[in-house]
């Protein structure tokens, strides 16, 4: 006993020793922590349907992130009941495999968007973005009129596709160089219209089981 107690005062009165030990410790927790999650991660299947995203829905991700909308609007339903009841079946990892950055969060001042897809308008859309409170008066998100102004740079989409290509998303060489026509003369506000409207879009119905 009188060893062991020898041994704790020697890393208590030494503070150097005392922190590398502990840094010891909390690397070893947290490798312990994250490996299995990155096989995890690996492992992950798409559900149904999920796929990589087409050119114009890509480029309107990209809006999506740069102009910060995640800061509002979560895209992850959780598995609590006036959630469910709100926006649809809680979400799954499955649905997010191909979102770099992913969109999950739980904080929100807007609604959560995992499920928005199909339920309003294309015009809606449009008109909310350009000014929100032209269909929602008590609305307290800006707007952005220069979405309609800004057109898609197909070349920088392209470049986004092939990058992603590269992480593991099965883009082919033909879907790359089709992203030039499939966003041909779209603004930014298309972009992100279609966006919107592809979220949930492959998602399991309230209901069902995966």
């Amino acid at each position: 006993m009188s060893g062991n107690s020898n041994a704790h005062e020697k890393v208590e009165k030494n503070i150097g020793l005392m922190a590398v030990l502990i840094a010891v410790v909390v690397s070893f927790g947290g490798l312990a922590e994250i490996v299995p999650l990155m096989y995890q991660a690996e492992a992950i299947e798409p559900l149904p349907g999920v796929e990589p995203y087409p050119p114009l829905e890509l480029a309107g991700r990209d809006v999506y992130v740069r102009e910060g909308c995640y800061n509002c609007h979560s895209q992850m339903v959780r598995t609590l009941r006036f959630e469910t009841e709100r926006y649809g079946h809680y979400s799954l990892a499955g649905e997010s495999v191909y979102d770099r950055p992913f969109q999950w969060g739980s904080k929100r001042t807007g609604p959560d968007l995992a499920r928005v897809g199909g339920r309003y308008s294309d015009d809606w859309h449009r008109v909310h973005l350009i000014n929100p409170r032209d269909v929602v008066p008590e609305s307290n998100m800006p707007a952005y009129p220069w979405l309609a102004r800004n057109r898609v740079d197909a070349a920088d989409v392209q470049r986004r596709m092939r990058a992603l290509q590269r992480l593991g998303d099965p883009y082919s060489d033909e879907d790359i160089a089709g992203a030039a026509e499939a966003v041909a003369g779209k603004s930014e506000l298309d972009a992100i219209v279609a966006y919107l409207q592809g979220l949930g879009r492959n998602a399991p119905r309230a209901g069902e089981t995966q």
